[in-house]
């Protein structure tokens, strides 16, 4: 695939946007491959991804942004750039269940997941095999109740040291505190297991079954310092019936667990994800 730009711009809905970032790059000889926009009629605001082939463009990139600024400075905008050519560097942590790392294992492994992985963090030894499997390097950190601070300081100079860019939880059961989030803004993905907002918190099949629900479902989404409360990326659900037990919510939640997990991932390693006002727009 050619080595490509991505920009996603966040500002207030206004005439002459499209225009104005079209002629922008037009002007440096970009070959636009993709664009899409979305405006929030609501909150007013307009919201755009353009990806770009580099080949042929004439700014680098360590230019762009003061190139940029007079247009982004005009309409106010938020934005980022990225490129497909750099590699981010993810870490997943995880406790004791397996299934949401082994799916992001093989998606590594088979060139899906556009990233680097060079560590798998877990407060339990339990999924070191599934690591050792795919050669990627495992570390375990136990975090008692009464040292949790010691165990993130810890976790925060490991992921320093190997300059991750960015956390995915797959099935990691504790709460991170705020300031370890502090770290990572907008970057650590969650997988909960449920349709959220429903049943947010620990144990929601139980309370599914308990409620006789007739759908269940897995939610990823960015963690912040509320529980369960960040920007979804992605969502899915599964029919059930009077007829599953406990144990068969929980082996289907497994299934949607980890399919919803791993797209979040794609979506965001590929640059899709554009966050606002506590809600994404996922871009095709």
């Amino acid at each position: 695939m050619p080595a490509t730009a991505v920009l996603l711009i966040a500002c207030p809905d206004q005439r002459g946007l499209v225009a104005a970032i079209a002629d922008f790059l037009l002007l440096h000889n970009a070959n636009i491959q993709h664009a899409d926009q979305h405006q929030d009629a609501e909150l007013k605001l307009f919201l755009m991804r353009v990806e770009w082939e580099l080949e042929g463009f004439d700014l680098d990139l360590a230019e762009f942004p003061p190139a940029f600024q007079p247009i982004a400075g005009r309409f106010g905008m938020a934005w980022r750039l990225a490129e497909s050519a750099r590699k981010p560097r993810m870490a997943v942590l995880v406790s004791r269940f397996d299934h949401c790392l082994a799916d992001l294992l093989y998606r590594y492994q088979s060139g899906e997941l556009h990233c680097e992985l060079p560590l798998v963090l877990s407060n339990h030894e339990d999924t070191r095999w599934l690591a050792d499997a795919y050669h990627v390097p495992y570390q375990h950190l136990a975090v008692h109740r009464d040292a949790r601070q010691e165990a993130e300081q810890t976790q925060l100079a490991i992921l320093r040291d190997l300059d991750i860019d960015f956390l995915v939880l797959a099935r990691y059961m504790q709460v991170l505190s705020a300031d370890f989030i502090r770290h990572f803004p907008q970057r650590i993905i969650n997988i909960h297991h449920s349709f959220l907002p429903a049943f947010h918190g620990a144990k929601p099949y139980h309370r599914a079954f308990e409620r006789g629900v007739k759908l269940i479902g897995a939610t990823a989404h960015y963690v912040t310092e509320t529980l369960d409360d960040g920007p979804i990326i992605e969502q899915d659900v599964a029919r059930i019936s009077h007829r599953d037990s406990l144990d068969d919510l929980i082996h289907k939640g497994a299934d949607l667990e980890k399919v919803v997990l791993s797209r979040a991932v794609k979506w965001h390693l590929d640059n899709r994800v554009l966050v606002y006002a506590n809600k994404t727009v996922v871009f095709d």
